[in-house]
């Protein structure tokens, strides 16, 4: 028995090979398998006698880069004369099965048999590595693109991140700071929705460079207040309506910005700001605002 059948030896599959697209195995391969005692001489007799039984789809010659592939393996072809002097031949499954037919060993039709349960075996194990590999491909491409939206999303929640905030109790400091730079933002008009507006928002009022409009109650700012308060800055408008339950800012009539807390009691509870992006909330909300302003007298 030759080297390659006995236990131990290379499986027939591991001596395939894919060579231009085509899975092939080797001349010196068949010839240990199939016991040809004069190796590779015998097939290459076997093949001259039968040519047209071996067209190039059934085999071919490697030229010398494919045969460089297989350096280990041909070398030792031929021991006796130091090696085989040209490039090998591999035949395809067709080329096998042909081959078992012309050639007259003792082992070629059992040998022929497992050759091609071996190739057999072997287009099993690519086909379903394609599958495989397809599957993956299709997980890769959807992650890549899930990845890629979630990317996205992170990268939009770190743009908003920068204008949303949340303050915990004893944040006075943050809170205010926050809020005074928000109104800083403005470059023509600030519109303060706070039904709960008192003193606090006019002492803040006074640091900003632009009209401002408050909405809100009589209940902590009466209309003496703002008066006296105008005398001296004259850059407030208050318009009294309890339409409104959560606080607003409102800059140059685009950029919402909307406050859990009044302004008057930031820091003494938990709150957030949070900025509006929705535009169809935005138009809603601006269109309310507008008919208030219309149907209330400062």
């Amino acid at each position: 028995m030759n080297e390659i059948t006995k236990s131990g030896g290379p499986e027939i599959k591991n001596l395939i090979y894919e060579i231009r697209g085509k899975q092939v195995m080797l001349d010196s391969d068949l010839a240990k398998l199939y016991q040809c005692k004069n190796g590779t001489k015998t097939i290459n007799l076997a093949v001259r006698r039968h040519t047209n039984r071996f067209p190039e789809r059934f085999m071919f010659q490697l030229t010398k880069e494919e045969a460089l592939r297989f350096q280990i393996e041909t070398s030792k072809v031929d021991n006796r004369r130091g090696g085989r002097q040209y490039a090998p031949y591999v035949f395809t499954e067709q080329g096998v099965a042909m081959l078992a037919t012309v050639l007259r060993t003792e082992v070629a039709e059992e040998m022929s048999v497992k050759i091609m349960d071996a190739f057999v075996a072997m287009r099993h194990y690519i086909n379903n590595s394609l599958v495989e590999q397809k599957y993956y491909n299709d997980m890769t491409v959807r992650h890549d693109r899930e990845i890629k939206l979630l990317q996205k999303s992170l990268d939009s929640f770190k743009e908003r991140s920068k204008d949303d905030a949340i303050f915990f109790d004893g944040q006075f400091y943050d809170s205010y700071s926050t809020i005074l730079g928000i109104f800083n933002k403005a470059k023509k008009s600030l519109i303060i929705i706070d039904s709960y507006a008192d003193h606090t928002l006019l002492d803040i009022a006074k640091r900003l460079k632009v009209n401002v409009i408050l909405i809100t109650t009589k209940t902590h700012l009466s209309s003496q207040d703002v008066e006296k308060y105008n005398k001296q800055y004259n850059n407030l408008a208050v318009f009294y309506d309890n339409t409104f339950h959560d606080r607003y800012f409102i800059l140059d009539n685009k950029t919402v910005y909307h406050c859990g807390a009044s302004v008057n009691r930031i820091g003494y509870k938990t709150f957030s700001i949070n900025k509006i992006d929705e535009k169809e909330m935005i138009v809603v909300l601006l269109d309310k605002i507008s008919s208030c302003l219309k149907n209330r007298v400062p």
